[in-house]
């Protein structure tokens, strides 16, 4: 009998923490099955700084290491720096990313840090409560703005994508979802890229994904479409998929 589908190599064989309808168990398995892909996992380190991923160690079957909130890509360049032979991955929420690491993340771009960045924007702060994070929509209820974000109070919602890709030193920036078949294949292909990148020491790649986070959203846990709805209806018109940077294609022309 043929084989068409398996647990990848990757990914260890437990039960995972994430809520009922998250995205994160998506987004592990195309991270893994990027690295089986690429043959890479015995030289692969990720990084999983404070978020509701810092438990990614107990999940992928590489090397991890767990770091200090937001710091993710200053840890991933060190250990890049040190160790060049290696893959290394820093895998981050928007809450971690986009606010107390945006200084890492910006200044890892603009060194061209040879890294590959997962983002996950579910547009909330996950493990802590469901906060208002940077890239809580307008309108979009959270428990520090019970009554729903507004741009005197708080700002508009960063794009982080867009922000870096006027950075010279980023080389890959797209944004996805796994919010549908379409795209969590898209999102396949992104990640496999991003790493594809580092192995030929093209520099900083981002791949920012749109996931569900129906727990502190508020959305039905028996009706996973409501979560799927939000991404497509609420955060594609905020955050527009697409390529935002792509240097190497550029340098082909």
């Amino acid at each position: 009998m043929q084989l068409l589908n398996k647990k990848p190599e990757s990914l260890l064989d437990v039960k995972m923490h994430y809520c009922p309808g998250c995205g994160h168990g998506i987004i592990h398995r195309l991270v893994a099955e990027a690295i089986d892909d690429l043959g890479i996992r015995t030289r692969t380190i990720g990084v999983a700084p404070v978020g509701c991923a810092v438990f990614a160690d107990t999940y992928f079957n590489c090397d991890m290491i767990q770091g200090p909130h937001g710091r993710g890509p200053a840890e991933a360049t060190g250990l890049k720096r040190s160790k060049p032979e290696c893959i290394v991955f820093s895998y981050q929420g928007d809450g971690d990313l986009a606010s107390i690491g945006m200084a890492e993340i910006v200044h890892a771009a603009i060194r061209s840090e040879n890294i590959t960045v997962i983002f996950v924007n579910n547009a909330i702060y996950g493990m802590t409560g469901g906060q208002m994070a940077p890239t809580t929509l307008i309108g979009q209820k959270a428990t520090t703005c019970v009554d729903g974000r507004t741009a005197k109070q708080a700002g508009y919602p960063i794009k982080m994508s867009e922000m870096l890709a006027t950075i010279d030193g980023a080389t890959y920036l797209e944004r996805t979802t796994v919010h549908n078949n379409a795209g969590v294949m898209k999102t396949k292909a992104a990640i496999k890229k991003a790493f594809q990148n580092q192995i030929d020491g093209k520099g900083f790649s981002m791949v920012e994904i749109l996931s569900m986070c129906p727990t502190n959203w508020g959305t039905r846990l028996d009706n996973p479409s409501e979560a799927t709805k939000f991404v497509a209806e609420g955060m594609m018109p905020v955050f527009p998929l697409g390529v935002y940077k792509d240097a190497c294609a550029a340098d082909k022309k």
